[in-house]
C-alpha cells in the first residue's frame, strides 16, 4: 500500500485517466473527488460488504435470516 499526504486542493493521478482530488478536510473527515472513465467501477467498501452478505444469503436461503440478523446487529 502506498500512503501519501495531500492537502485540500491537491490531487493524485493513477495511470493516465484517474485523478483523486482532496476537496475538503473537516476535523476527522476528508471529502474526495474521483475523476475516472465511466467503465471504471467506483464503490465504497462498506457497500461491498452489504453486496457480499446479500450474495451469501441468496445462495443459502436457509441461513439467510440468521445472516441478515447478524449483519443488522453489527450495524446498530
Amino acid at each position: 500500500m502506498l500512503v501519501l499526504t495531500r492537502k485540500k486542493g491537491q490531487s493524485i493521478k493513477i495511470g493516465d485517466n484517474i485523478t483523486i482530488s482532496v476537496m475538503d478536510v473537516d476535523d476527522d473527515k476528508v471529502s474526495i473527488g474521483i475523476s475516472a472513465p465511466k467503465d471504471v467501477e467506483i464503490v465504497r467498501t462498506e457497500l461491498l460488504d452489504v453486496k457480499n452478505e446479500n450474495i451469501t444469503a441468496a445462495n443459502n436461503p436457509k441461513n439467510g435470516f440468521d445472516n441478515l440478523k447478524r449483519f443488522l446487529d453489527n450495524q446498530l
